[in-house]
């Protein structure tokens, strides 16, 4: 048996992590005293007890407890944003190359990705890789979220108020925290615009990427080069062309994934077969935080990756 603390453990992610880890037959949970949350010590003393501690805190608080975990060399799987391009870490999306795996399996330190980047990497980073795409192209990201991406303000202000908005767009300074993460871990020579939103639903995700492709390339190769690149990745499934699966057809919703870890791609082509959109379909809070969480986890711990990663 296998022990994973949580430090966070009453966050939104830290409770999706408990909530899954409490049905997993090969890992126990190590909780901190309530009253001790913000005591070092205790942490420090929890963190080496644990074989992986799992960082679901704010960026901030990630940091520091990042420290304690190099003096004391305990593994670490970092949910907050701020290592997922820092040297010395693994990026935490399993199904980014082959070898994605098993750096993930043998690393020290692990960062989960971001909902929103979850998707558009997975789109974008195959589609470059095989030339489909340039990785200089001009590209805009637009995303909506369940609020429930907010954390608990954002989830207090639209579950015990009425003051939250139907639908609103935000980081419209154009330097949301998750671009260096798309750029980087997509192949993009620059960063694309991206402009996210929330809407007035708790869970579920989609991100669009129109494109306008140039040459010989259609919107049906870009469907090939993704059926061909997760044809055996058992949380990624890729659409039929030209398909939306929903069931409240003629829409295209963000729901229908809930409490899973799955992710569905899907390529919607114009009649010209060389503009449309590519669209990601997720749980925010499933593959885009807390199911992703417990897959780098079994992964890092040698367990099967689908234990335990579906509420």
């Amino acid at each position: 048996m296998k022990k994973v603390f949580i430090d966070g453990e009453t966050g939104t992610t830290g409770l999706q992590v408990r909530d899954r880890l409490v049905n997993h037959p090969n890992i126990s949970i190590i909780s901190i005293d309530p009253a001790k949350k913000r005591d070092v010590e205790e942490k420090r003393r929890l963190m080496k007890e644990a074989d992986v501690t799992v960082l679901c805190l704010p960026d901030d608080a990630a940091k520091d407890s990042v420290v304690l975990a190099k003096e004391e060399g305990c593994r670490i799987l970092d949910a907050s944003s701020v290592h997922r391009v820092a040297d010395g870490w693994v990026y935490g999306l399993p199904e980014l190359d082959v070898t994605q795996r098993a750096k993930i399996k043998d690393a020290q330190f692990v960062s989960n990705p971001g909902c929103y980047p979850t998707g558009a990497i997975l789109f974008l980073k195959p589609l470059i890789e095989a030339g489909l795409l340039p990785a200089s192209g001009d590209y805009s990201i637009n995303a909506v979220s369940g609020y429930s991406g907010g954390g608990n303000a954002l989830i207090d202000r639209y579950e015990s108020t009425h003051n939250a908005p139907t639908f609103g767009a935000y980081g419209l300074t154009f330097n949301h925290k998750h671009l260096p993460e798309i750029k980087t871990w997509s192949g993009l020579d620059k960063s694309p615009i991206f402009v996210p939103s929330v809407g007035s639903f708790r869970q579920g995700m989609l991100t669009f990427l129109p494109i306008q492709l140039k040459g010989n390339v259609t919107m049906e190769q870009l469907h090939a080069e993704l059926l061909k690149t997760y044809a055996t990745d058992v949380f990624v499934t890729v659409n039929d062309f030209n398909a939306v699966v929903d069931n409240s057809a003629p829409f295209l919703t963000p729901h229908g994934l809930e409490n899973t870890n799955q992710v569905e791609l899907s390529v919607l082509s114009g009649p010209d077969n060389q503009s449309g959109v590519l669209v990601a379909k997720l749980d925010n809070l499933g593959k885009g935080a807390s199911g992703a969480a417990v897959q780098n986890l079994n992964i890092m711990l040698g367990f099967a990756e689908d234990i335990a990663v579906t509420l």
